[in-house]
């Protein structure tokens, strides 16, 4: 197996893995220690059947690598630089519509929100899992969504469930459009109670970088600190 690097592809045919399980898979994150460490966890290809043959952390290196390579599987960050996970599925709808060579997307992310989730499987992901899963749950999965199943972590299928069983469009909350994709995040783990420190690891980013975003919300939403945030992020259900 060759040695992905960022923004790099190789394009070769399957050659086998574990037993009779084989799959070849595109990482799509910005974080390259979570890549890094997703690397480790899942590639190594003779024990797990998974062939890692590719990495990008934007939308740009992403539609380049995933077309380049033509993985059955793209695990996908939902927060991208360059328009999201959302953007990476819409430039790549024609290799998702491929009827002999279907490429499928499994979003992995920090997120649980719910328009996350219900934003990229309208765009065509087959599942959703978040980053607490555990390897071997996360190699499981990549094999499910390889032959077509639809797999999401507990309770986020009752998100998908919700918004496609309901005819109504979602109202707009335009206090929450002013926000960020990552100052969302921050806002979800500050109203959760979680401490700066525990959020940067969650984020793979520094607590400077917290800081800055909480004083940006609270900027925002015209609040004045943690605790009134928390009852707002409460009182639209974004905890």
């Amino acid at each position: 197996m060759s040695d992905p690097t960022e923004g790099n592809a190789e394009s070769v045919e399957p050659t086998g893995g574990a037993g009779e399980r084989h799959v070849r898979v595109v990482l799509v994150d910005d974080h390259r220690m979570f890549r890094t460490g997703v690397q480790a966890e899942i590639g190594q290809t003779e024990q797990t059947g998974v062939e890692v043959v590719g990495e990008a952390a934007d939308v740009d290196q992403a539609v380049t690598v995933i077309t380049a390579t033509r993985p059955e599987v793209v695990l996908l960050d939902v927060h991208l630089p360059g328009g999201g996970g959302v953007e990476v599925l819409r430039r790549c709808a024609p290799l998702m519509g491929d009827a002999e060579r279907p490429v499928r997307f499994l979003a992995l992310s920090v997120s649980d929100a719910a328009e996350d989730v219900i934003g990229v499987i309208r765009g065509g992901a087959r599942g959703y899992v978040t980053k607490t899963i555990t390897g071997s749950d996360l190699i499981n999965s990549i094999f499910r969504v390889q032959e077509g199943d639809a797999v999401f972590s507990p309770r986020l299928a009752g998100f998908v469930l919700d918004a496609f069983a309901s005819t109504d469009a979602p109202p707009v909350d335009e206090d929450l459009d002013r926000l960020t994709q990552r100052e969302r995040e921050v806002l979800r783990l500050i109203a959760r109670g979680y401490a700066y420190k525990e959020i940067a690891k969650q984020l793979f980013i520094s607590v400077k970088t917290v800081e800055s975003h909480v004083s940006a919300v609270l900027r925002k939403l015209q609040l004045s600190n943690r605790h009134e945030l928390t009852r707002w992020a409460t009182a639209r259900r974004l905890v």
